[in-house]
């Protein structure tokens, strides 16, 4: 594949990374257990300006490594558009999800969890660190956030 583009800056990156937030449904989120053993699936999710809310059980492997973990790797994107986001993770059972989030997550995804079964929980993942590129010619100035602060 031959490069075309020239390098995005990390306002423009910031701006597209911001944008996909909003836009896209699905999100990878990658997790680990206690013994190492990885879980990647691919999860609706919602974007509040702030946090990524996930929803799963706290029954399957990503409910637990989420809730037991504290800490996920989300990806968006394909191989030539890539968003890595580094976050903490915070467990809210059904009837303790802020309205606002749950209300966001229903409107975006047209499912409401807490009409479901009684072992979804929503998860918020704080971003802490956040990296974008579209190809090798954008490694270059991919880290956009670091420590929970965005660099641009």
């Amino acid at each position: 594949m031959k490069i075309v583009e020239e390098a995005r800056g990390a306002e423009e990156r910031k701006r597209d990374v911001l944008a996909r937030l909003e836009r896209e449904m699905d999100v990878w989120v990658a997790t680990a257990d206690a013994d190492g053993l990885p879980c990647l699936v691919a999860l609706w999710f919602v974007w509040d300006g702030e946090s990524v809310w996930v929803c799963t059980r706290t029954g399957n492997p990503t409910g637990r490594n989420l809730r037991d973990g504290g800490r996920t790797r989300l990806a968006l994107g394909d191989t030539q558009d890539v968003v890595l986001v580094d976050g903490e993770v915070a467990v809210f059972a059904r009837e303790e999800v802020p309205v606002a989030a749950v209300d966001a997550f229903v409107a975006k995804t047209g499912w409401d969890p807490r009409a479901d079964s009684a072992s979804y929980a929503f998860f918020r993942v704080r971003p802490r660190a956040v990296q974008a590129w579209r190809g090798v010619h954008e490694l270059s100035g991919r880290h956009l956030m670091r420590d929970g602060a965005w660099v641009v």
